[in-house]
């Protein structure tokens, strides 16, 4: 079956999010690069300059965007009209579920370590 490779499921690339990824990362590096470090920034006699974010509307903006994406990431499917396009969704909508859980554990566990 041409749909399955060696290690898995084939990948399924949904309303070109790799490319959008791509694009934002490069764009995002590219800016990086040409705008250089925040000058102060590293200096110890400064270092309480620097507050930190807002731990509440951090989480809450996270929340925001997880409720969108169980839109967009599932409706990027094109269609639910049968058992198997409705199935892609579901599975879709479960990997948009896990993804994040598991990226939160895994700095939780990060931050724990280092």
């Amino acid at each position: 079956d041409e749909s399955k490779s060696a290690v898995g499921p084939a990948f399924m690339d949904f309303a070109g999010s790799g490319l959008v990824h791509l694009t934002g990362g490069v764009g995002a590096l590219c800016g990086a690069i040409i705008v250089g470090p925040r000058n102060g920034r590293w200096d110890e006699s400064k270092a309480n300059d620097f507050d930190g974010h807002s731990v509440p509307f951090c989480v809450l903006g996270t929340f925001f965007l997880w409720f969108g994406w169980y839109g967009f990431n599932p409706g990027s499917t094109g269609s639910m009209h049968d058992v198997v396009t409705a199935n892609t969704a579901g599975l879709v909508a479960v990997k948009t579920t896990l993804a994040p859980r598991v990226a939160g554990l895994l700095g939780f566990l990060l931050r724990a370590l280092v």
